[in-house]
């Protein structure tokens, strides 16, 4: 029975058993509790044994720190439901011991200010309620005072359509590490873990014209504590619709990748192309690779014309596009070969592939490199598949070879043949480097404009 309010309730408990627990109660609550015995079908009972219970009072909730600086931090928490008289705070830190608060209830207490606290370090904070001596369970949290450090900022000469300079001064505290984020609005966050000895850090692939927020933040007691906060923005394009890797390349980007070109003009759809922005100055639009034989080259004159595979392993980036990208401008082609530990190249100053009427027909001339001039037999020669050969010569080597290509009786190239075969010259081979009975596992074929040499000095 509730000693206050006179609600009751009884239940009955097995003989066997020498202990219950009541549920329903009331926090801070004080009860009278008698048991009494009796037989089976014997309405008679026994004298009751009685005793007092008093419940532990209730517990705060949400409790929280907010508007923390380098010495303050104020806790605010939602007050229990059930009177009590007071609540007991706690707060530690790994330079303080333990220190306890008793907050004496005004009205409905719901916050106590803290104050003379060290910055940059990490606080643990304990709260309960006590009523006629009785404690409620605790609950926790945890905050990190600011380091009272003064913001520094970008610094704008450091700033490009694709990049920025991030600075900042180190702080006297002994950080082990730093952590830089940044994003643009309404995207996910990117971040970077750098050494505690390192105070710039150039961001790269940005967006241009975009506006981006950083903020570099130190780890220390494994919580990070806010060091820099800024905003800065893009620049400009200096081409707002490039046309090739290597204009994108004028639009500040430095790193290798996927990207997108428009290789039909502003009115046309975008293209995803893979640029390699460091072989020989860059600019290159990748427009062929074998690497681990996962992507099946022995495809028909539609798949060839549109390209297939992936930008990231195995493609080709299609003869369609390929002619389109040959006509623009007078254009160079690389060839990269591997093998093991050894390179080769072979590049081409002059390379065009004509339209499909002309069954893209291709042009090559200007040789220079080591890996030996093989791509010469086959200028001047249509394209080739297992289904379409426009100007057949003694055997149809598309099906022959099991590539496509420009072959001619039948090929002293054939980097789009069957993967890593060495028998009946059905491989990928480049017979001036590697002979015609060996199968090179890397290759790759780029294209960029042929005036790129002369761009790049003036």
């Amino acid at each position: 029975m509730h000693t206050e309010s006179g609600e009751s309730n009884s239940m009955s408990v097995d003989g066997h058993s020498s202990a219950v627990v009541l549920t329903r109660l009331s926090a801070g609550s004080s009860y009278n509790v008698s048991v009494a015995s009796k037989l089976e079908n014997d309405p008679i009972e026994s004298n009751p044994n009685s005793a007092v219970v008093v419940t532990v009072p209730d517990s705060p909730t949400h409790l929280q720190a907010i508007n923390v600086t380098d010495t303050r931090a104020l806790l605010v928490w939602k007050p229990a439901q059930a009177k009590v008289d007071r609540y007991v705070l706690s707060y530690s830190s790994a330079k303080v011991p333990n220190v306890t608060v008793t907050v004496m209830l005004s009205g409905r207490t719901v916050e106590h200010q803290l104050r003379g606290l060290h910055r940059a370090t990490v606080y643990s904070v304990t709260l309960l309620s006590q009523l006629n001596g009785l404690q409620s369970r605790h609950i926790g949290a945890a905050f990190t005072t600011a380091s009272g450090l003064k913001l520094q900022t970008v610094t704008p000469q450091a700033v490009t359509a694709h990049s920025a300079v991030i600075t900042w001064k180190a702080p006297p505290l002994p950080f082990r590490t730093y952590r830089l984020t940044y994003q643009l609005p309404g995207r996910d966050a990117k971040e970077v873990i750098l050494s505690a000895s390192v105070v710039q850090y150039e961001l790269t692939g940005l967006l241009a014209g975009s506006n981006y927020t950083v903020k570099v933040e130190g780890e220390k007691e494994g919580h990070f504590i806010p060091v820099v906060s800024t905003e800065f923005s893009t620049g400009g394009l200096h081409l707002s619709h490039p046309a090739d890797c290597s204009q994108l390349q004028q639009n500040g980007a430095i790193e290798s990748g996927e990207m997108k070109i428009y290789p039909h003009g502003p009115t046309g759809k975008p293209v995803a192309v893979y640029c390699d922005m460091e072989t020989d100055g860059g600019g290159w639009t990748v427009f062929q690779r074998r690497l681990d034989g996962k992507t099946d080259f022995y495809r028909n004159w539609k798949e060839y014309s549109k390209g297939f595979g992936h930008l990231s392993a195995e493609f080709w980036l299609g003869n369609e596009l390929l002619h389109t990208l040959t006509s623009a401008a007078a254009t160079s082609l690389r060839v990269d070969l591997r093998s093991g530990n050894e390179t080769a190249f072979a590049h081409y100053a002059n390379f065009t592939v004509a339209p499909q009427q002309s069954n893209y027909t291709m042009h090559v001339s200007g040789y220079s490199g080591n890996a030996g001039d093989s791509l010469r037999y086959h200028t001047n020669r249509p394209f080739s598949t297992r289904d379409k050969d426009p100007n057949p010569l003694s055997i149809h080597c598309a099906k022959e070879y099991m590539g496509g290509w420009w072959y001619k009786n039948c090929y002293k190239a054939n980097l789009n043949g069957l993967y890593s075969t060495f028998s009946k010259n059905q491989g990928v081979v480049w017979i001036d480097w590697r002979g015609k009975d060996a199968s090179i596992p890397f290759t790759e074929m780029k294209l960029r404009p042929a005036s790129f040499a002369s761009d790049k000095q003036g």
